[in-house]
Parts: C-alpha cells; sequence; structure tokens
C-alpha cells in the first residue's frame, strides 16, 4: 500500500487492523499479508473520509528552531502553529482545529540555523512523496556564502571548477551524491536545487570547495514556493496545490 502511494507504513497498518482494507472485495486485518501484484486493493469509506481529514503546513521557519522534536533546550518549528501566527495571506478555507496538531511531522527537515519553507503533514502520501526513497521531488535553497577572506562579489574569486564539482563529483559519507543544479544568483549568492536531503547537506558540501556558508534559505519544494510567507507564520497547503 505504502509503494503504491496509497498511504503510509504505518497508516497501513493502522487502517488493517480496524479492517479498513480489502484485496479483491476480502476485508484483511492481518498485517504481514501478502498480495499478488494482479490484486485489487481497496480502502473503505472510512479510510478515505480519515485521510481526506489529514492536513499539510507550511512554515516560514526562522533560525533558532528545530525542524522535528524540541532538542537541547530548543523549540520545535510545530509550537508556531497557532491561531495567531497563522499568516492573513492564508486562502485555503480550512478552520484550525487543534486535532491538525496530532501526528504532524516534518517532511523534509531545515537544521536550526536555516531558514525557509519547512512542511508539516499528517498526510502519509505527502511525506513519502517528499522524502520518501524514490522522491524526485526537488528542493530549492538560496544560499549567502564567503570565501576564504573574500565577502563580496565572491563570484569573481570563486574558481568555475569548484562551482562544476558542487554541480557534480562532490561525495559525502564515502557516498556519490545526484547531481544538483547549482549557479550564481548575485555576487554573495548561490541557488542550488537538490534531488536529495542529506544531513546538512548544502552546507557539507560548501565545506568541501572552500566556501563558508552565511546563510541558508529554502524557498521551494516542488511546484509550492515560499513566496511571500512572513518568517514565523505558517499557512495550509490548499486542496489546488500539490508538490
Amino acid at each position: 500500500m505504502s509503494e503504491l502511494g496509497m498511504c503510509s507504513r504505518r497508516e497501513a497498518d493502522e487502517w488493517i487492523e480496524k479492517g479498513w482494507v480489502t484485496v479483491d472485495g476480502v476485508v484483511i486485518d492481518t498485517l504481514g499479508t501478502k498480495v499478488r501484484p494482479d490484486q485489487k486493493i481497496e480502502i473503505n469509506a472510512a479510510a478515505q473520509a480519515f485521510q481526506s481529514q489529514q492536513v499539510t503546513i507550511l512554515i516560514h521557519k526562522p533560525v533558532g528552531l528545530v525542524s522535528g522534536q524540541a532538542e537541547d533546550g530548543y523549540e520545535p518549528a510545530i509550537t508556531l502553529v497557532t491561531p495567531e501566527n497563522r499568516w492573513e495571506g492564508d486562502h485555503s478555507d480550512i478552520h484550525f482545529m487543534p486535532l491538525h496538531l496530532r501526528q504532524l511531522a516534518p517532511a523534509g527537515r531545515l537544521d536550526i540555523d536555516s531558514t525557509g519553507l519547512l512542511v508539516l503533514t499528517q498526510d502519509g502520501r505527502v511525506a513519502k512523496q517528499l522524502i520518501g526513497g524514490h522522491s524526485d521531488v526537488d528542493k530549492e535553497y538560496l544560499v549567502r556564502v564567503s570565501y576564504d577572506d573574500v565577502h563580496t562579489e565572491v563570484d569573481q574569486h570563486f574558481p568555475a571548477e569548484s562551482l562544476a564539482l558542487l554541480c557534480h563529483g562532490l561525495s559525502l559519507d564515502d557516498v556519490p551524491l545526484k547531481p544538483a543544479r547549482v549557479s550564481w544568483q548575485n555576487g554573495e549568492q548561490l541557488r542550488f536545487v537538490l534531488r536529495e536531503g542529506k544531513k546538512r547537506q548544502i552546507r557539507r558540501m560548501c565545506e568541501l570547495v572552500g566556501l563558508q556558508v552565511v546563510g541558508l534559505k529554502r524557498v521551494r519544494m516542488g511546484h509550492v514556493l515560499l513566496g511571500a510567507l512572513p518568517p514565523g507564520q505558517w499557512r495550509y497547503l490548499s486542496a489546488d496545490e500539490s508538490f
């Protein structure tokens, strides 16, 4: 069910235990049941209703908050999700309810020193699309850098061959990185577009070629833009949006 994009593994387990899953019309309530490729898996109306009520929330994460669970005394980004912090530009028709905070988890983390678009979701399909092992959704970042003692017009001093390495040819933890798109936005800022998300990947990539990251901001995930969402505020992913 997870591989077919119907739900997450956790949701599949819950739905099977509740008798919400049928295979060729027969209710399956035993975890680990084998299903042939030619058999038809369906979920009943209760599961569909449950899934339709799940929300995805977009936050403009500021520096100083962690993406997931609280750690080392730092607050998690989910603490921003209050009625008071909801962006007035949110045009979704969703009425905020406390149950929207249940099992709300980050789909693609931002480290504590980074800002920008953070996605929190209850929907396993969204999480799989963004961070699943076969995800092909690209993520765009704006990265302000310095090079040695150069803080302005860095692009004029940074070697072209090193920029090429950022695009393809680097490895982290002895594993080659997938090709990336990296280009100069202006003299001090690079634009990164990645299709993977290793821990502190951009910062570590920059270190390998002698760059120091001064600021890092995620501005897009797939088709969804950070846009005008102010720092520290949030909005719902609307029905007409998808990654």
